[in-house]
């Protein structure tokens, strides 16, 4: 991306981060996959909704990429600045992992629980979440 040394690398593959964010990508695609059955989606106007779900359609196949690229790096570190590149991505695949275990925290939404499927153990990843969410942080400055 630049010229900074991205210390993901390490955080990605010794500190075993890979877990939280393959798994963020893969509900955040689930997420996208099913975002007509939102409650933000039911509540926003009509109008938006074809926004929504065309931009959804459009970040499955950036998720996808991700995960291959990360899957790619961890068979061969040197493979990393497909990463760099999908930094956002992943961002926002963190974020919204977080965003819907907190809502299934203060809504107890039943579509936020379906999509989380197991809400305890979705609990337990808000710290690896956090974790992820600052070593990109460290990464962007």
């Amino acid at each position: 991306m630049s010229e900074k040394t991205w210390m993901g690398r390490i955080y990605l593959k010794e500190e075993g981060g890979y877990k939280i964010i393959i798994k963020s990508l893969t509900h955040y695609k689930k997420r996208l996959q099913t975002i007509h059955a939102s409650p933000e989606v039911k509540e926003a106007a009509a109008m938006f909704a074809p926004v929504l779900q065309s931009q959804a359609k459009k970040r499955i196949p950036m998720i996808e990429s991700a995960k291959t690229n990360i899957e790619r790096f961890l068979v061969d570190s040197k493979l990393y600045e497909p990463l760099e590149q999908d930094l956002e991505i992943i961002e926002k695949a963190l974020e919204c992992r977080k965003s819907d275990i907190e809502k299934v925290e203060n809504t107890s939404d039943e579509y936020f629980v379906k999509l989380l499927e197991n809400v305890s153990e979705s609990k337990k990843d808000l710290p690896e979440i956090e974790n992820a969410l600052n070593k990109i942080k460290i990464y962007s400055e």
